[in-house]
């Protein structure tokens, strides 16, 4: 089969959605030599970045192709399409919600197939919880694109069966069309692992480290107030690490800092390469994820597989994807994720235990076995089954 995935979905600062991309990328050259994959890019600098980093240069079967509309392209809606016909491709695979609409028309599936990954429902769902966002702003065109997409994709991915659940209630997937809807697990970058102990500097204060966005749905206003009670009450020094970009939209963080008077022992170090965020998880004592909702939570595996202690969130897909391996709180309760952030930070028995079964289950998520799922769904799906309902 020729193969087309969609590689736009990785920018120039590497995020959750841009590093499954990549990764996976990197994977499918490994396990899959039969068929033939066309990578598209609209910016080259960026294929070649992602040539170099995902170790494509050795494969044959592997070509970048590049073309002049960017994702969100309008123009790009009506000829993709006809680009991929030229391609003569057989299955197109967007590592995001996004698909050119005019290639799978509903109810009339052709030669071409189409494959997607629908990472979370966040703003379809919690649209309160992404007050600023875009897809926010625009929700009624937001809300008709992922029903479309829902109707037209031969087959959708989703990373956590949580979000599985989601895309059946809230995408209206038919009963008839459930299978077509499946949970392929991100895995965790073998750069995730534990540092040798002599190269760790120790510091007298205990690292509390936050990897994310500063979307009202990540938590980052509860974790804070949470932040300044351990701070009071925890025997021990704390300090608070935040990695991730500044955004205007939501200056709630920074106000919550103010009002609290804990700038001095916050530092918002904005984002960091792959080898800055590898060595923020070794050095941190304990990484904590307050969200409110996730798709699948990254910086839980990941931190993980670095041997670092975990607080998160008690919602459904974190303890889907941690299992007893973390410290849960709700999201809501304040006191109880205070107290589960000194503990983590002060209790060294428990703090072993959780290095231990960290480690156990982040090797659970393997990208290797990602691909090797995702090359046989697009043998699924290659093979020209019937797998949507026809739909008017």
């Amino acid at each position: 089969m020729r193969i087309a995935i969609d590689a736009r979905w990785i920018f120039p600062e590497i995020s959750g959605i841009g590093a499954h991309t990549q990764e996976l990328l990197r994977y499918l050259a490994l396990v899959d030599r039969r068929n033939s994959y066309v990578l598209l890019f609209s910016d080259r600098k960026l294929a070649e970045r992602t040539w170099a980093e995902a170790q494509l240069s050795t494969t044959s079967n592997f070509r970048p192709e590049i073309i002049p509309w960017s994702i969100f392209s309008p123009r790009g809606q009506w000829m993709l399409p006809r680009h991929l016909q030229r391609l003569r491709i057989d299955v197109f695979h967007s590592t995001n919600y996004m698909i050119p609409l005019a290639a799978f028309p509903r109810g009339k599936p052709g030669r071409l197939r189409c494959v997607v990954t629908i990472h979370d429902l966040i703003p379809m769902i919690f649209p309160h919880a992404t007050p600023n966002a875009l897809k926010t702003r625009l929700f009624p065109i937001y809300k008709r694109l992922m029903m479309e997409v829902g109707l037209r994709a031969d087959r959708i991915i989703t990373v956590s069966e949580a979000s599985r659940q989601d895309v059946l209630r809230h995408l209206q997937i038919a009963p008839s069309r459930h299978s077509s809807v499946s949970v392929i697990y991100n895995g965790v970058s073998e750069s995730f692992q534990p540092a040798k102990t002599d190269t760790i500097p120790r510091s007298p204060e205990k690292i509390i480290l936050y990897v994310g966005r500063r979307d009202p749905y990540k938590n980052l206003v509860n974790l804070l107030d949470a932040f300044a009670l351990a701070r009071k009450q925890c025997p021990v020094p704390l300090r608070l690490k935040l990695i991730g970009p500044a955004d205007p939209r939501y200056p709630q963080a920074e106000e919550k800092i103010r009002q609290l008077d804990i700038g001095y022992c916050v530092d918002q170090v904005g984002y960091q390469s792959l080898k800055e965020l590898v060595h923020a998880y070794q050095t941190a004592s304990l990484t904590v994820l307050p969200s409110r909702y996730e798709g699948f939570g990254f910086p839980v595996v990941e931190s993980m597989a670095c041997g670092t202690p975990v607080v998160c969130s008690d919602i459904p897909v974190l303890r889907e994807v941690a299992g007893d391996a973390a410290l849960y709180a709700a999201p809501d309760d304040i006191p109880a994720m205070s107290a589960a952030l000194c503990r983590a930070a002060t209790d060294g028995g428990l703090r072993t235990e959780l290095a231990r079964k960290g480690l156990a289950r982040s090797a659970l998520f393997s990208w290797k076995e990602n691909a090797i799922r995702t090359v046989q769904l697009y043998d699924q799906v290659g093979s020209n089954a019937p797998m949507k309902e026809a739909s008017s």
